[in-house]
């Protein structure tokens, strides 16, 4: 999906932001040609997550190494292993695990250090805790309900630390309800801001539970044509594909691929694209959703929207 004019202002913004504590007004005045560069050559054909890779790099051959998030992610993964067996005891007890499950998932997302400017763990609570209040489009769930009694092979597409627990407790009722189901998690390839990778899969016990590959790259999305030739084919083969965060629709949407997206609306672009408030979630297939591009309000909208 090309990358939106908001997230391109939104990309900018940010780079400013960290070098602004540097010294040297020559380098850092270079550096912002540099990213304008990535961003006037390849910003009318490329996806923000293939853009924010690249961004990256140039980071790096400027400034060296960007932060550090291995104590946060670790920080988040354990808070969410603390609060699972209590969360899984919830769920169980619903009418319908897996789609109590997609509320749970759809409130972690919150956990983006990327979308989310001040990601605190009280605003995380307080999402945890209305989640089983929240709705899951009915129309939606009984058309997921039918291609998994359908499918024989899911992919799940993970996004960052932390509620990579709840996608965890989510593949786990998805096994529990349809057994004969052939699961498999990808997670990000390399490291890049708080993104969930094989380390931290291994770290809450996804890898325990189902295959996990990483996506072969450090895009802060998936952006398919970055993909080795081996995962590829895994999520072109499949017959299901969840895709969870922003980051993940803003790669694969017009790809092809047709998954079902979960997320929360986390930035002001996304609230404008789904006509939604912040941190309102969303679970629809791709061939059903209708967002506007451009337009005066900028303001899109969910086909089916009959909740349950």
């Amino acid at each position: 999906m090309q990358a939106n004019s908001m997230c391109i202002a939104c990309m900018i913004d940010k780079q400013e932001k960290l070098i602004r504590p540097f010294s040297d007004e020559h380098k850092k005045s270079d550096y912002m040609h540099r990213v304008l560069e990535i961003l006037y050559r390849h910003g009318r054909t490329e996806s923000s997550p293939w853009l924010a890779e690249q961004i990256g790099r140039l980071y790096e051959e400027f400034w060296g190494e960007s932060e550090d998030y291995t104590e946060i992610k670790h920080q988040y993964n354990q808070l969410l292993l603390a609060k699972e067996k209590e969360l899984v005891g919830r769920i169980r007890e619903s009418e319908d695990p897996v789609k109590e499950s997609i509320k749970y998932v759809c409130a972690a997302n919150y956990i983006d250090f990327s979308a989310v400017e001040h990601v605190t763990e009280q605003t995380f609570e307080a999402l945890l805790e209305k989640a089983a209040l929240e709705t899951v489009p009915r129309e939606e769930y009984r058309a997921f309900q039918q291609d998994l009694r359908k499918a024989k092979r899911l992919v799940y597409l993970t996004d960052n630390c932390g509620e990579i627990v709840l996608d965890k407790v989510l593949i786990r009722f998805l096994k529990e309800s349809y057994p004969n189901l052939q699961i498999a998690a990808i997670v990000r390839g390399n490291d890049v801001i708080n993104d969930a990778t094989m380390e931290d899969a291994r770290e809450v016990g996804l890898t325990d539970l189902v295959p996990c590959v990483g996506n072969d790259n450090g895009a802060p999305g998936t952006v398919l044509k970055r993909f080795g030739r081996q995962t590829r084919r895994l999520l072109l083969d499949a017959d299901v594909v969840i895709s969870k965060g922003q980051g993940n629709f803003e790669g694969l949407f017009g790809e092809g691929v047709n998954p079902y997206y979960l997320f929360l609306c986390k930035c002001e672009l996304f609230v404008r694209r789904f006509g939604l408030e912040q941190y309102q979630s969303v679970f629809v297939k791709e061939e059903r959703v209708n967002i506007m591009t451009g337009g005066a309000d900028g303001k899109g909208e969910i086909e089916k929207k009959e909740k349950v």
